[in-house]
């Protein structure tokens, strides 16, 4: 498969930083907010805010996990990165992955509790106690995974690990032809 050249690379590189910086900067807002209505005295604003964090989850951080995921996955095939061929971008996989899985699997669902508990019951959800471990676990949750996409943000621009070393081909063994001998690395 041939590569993308530097213009196209660039143009799908800066879409990769850019869903990753609105989906990190998003679920930050989203803990903030959660945090800062923990102990609202108005129903209806306990509900408004509750219906905005799950429009921001719905339209913004869901869409930009997504392309993330994409923009990564393109640019692991159609540039010299690779899917494996470096450690780094092995984590960025797995990281993002899990981050979309338990978003999905708890996060999202979490949320979508708290917001129809409080549109139900308005103040008197702070006293149910479904809303309060949904609540604690939206803010918990949503700390964990802000920490853990400033953590892919920064392996992103530091590279920290090095390329895995490839195996010998298996070319070369059937000629009988050490790597030693060839100028592979080992």
């Amino acid at each position: 498969m041939k590569k993308l050249s530097v213009r196209p690379k660039n143009w799908l590189l800066s879409a990769h930083v850019i869903s990753g910086g609105l989906w990190l900067g998003t679920v930050f807002s989203l803990v903030a907010i959660a945090i800062v209505k923990r102990d609202m005295a108005n129903g209806d604003e306990l509900y408004a805010i509750n219906s905005v964090l799950k429009f921001m989850d719905d339209w913004v951080v869901i869409p930009t996990a997504v392309l993330s995921l994409i923009t990564g996955g393109l640019l692991s095939w159609l540039t010299i990165w690779g899917f494996t061929k470096h450690y780094w971008v092995i984590v960025k996989w797995v990281a993002t992955v899990t981050l979309i899985v338990t978003g999905t699997s708890w996060l999202g669902p979490w949320l979508n509790a708290m917001t129809a508990i409080s549109e139900a019951e308005r103040l008197q959800a702070l006293q149910n106690p479904l809303y309060v471990f949904d609540q604690r676990g939206v803010m918990i949750g949503g700390a964990i995974q802000a920490a853990c996409l400033l953590a892919v943000v920064a392996i992103s621009v530091l590279k920290p690990w090095g390329r895995r070393m490839a195996k010998p081909s298996a070319k070369l063994e059937a000629s009988g032809v050490s790597t030693m001998e060839s100028g592979e690395p080992q």
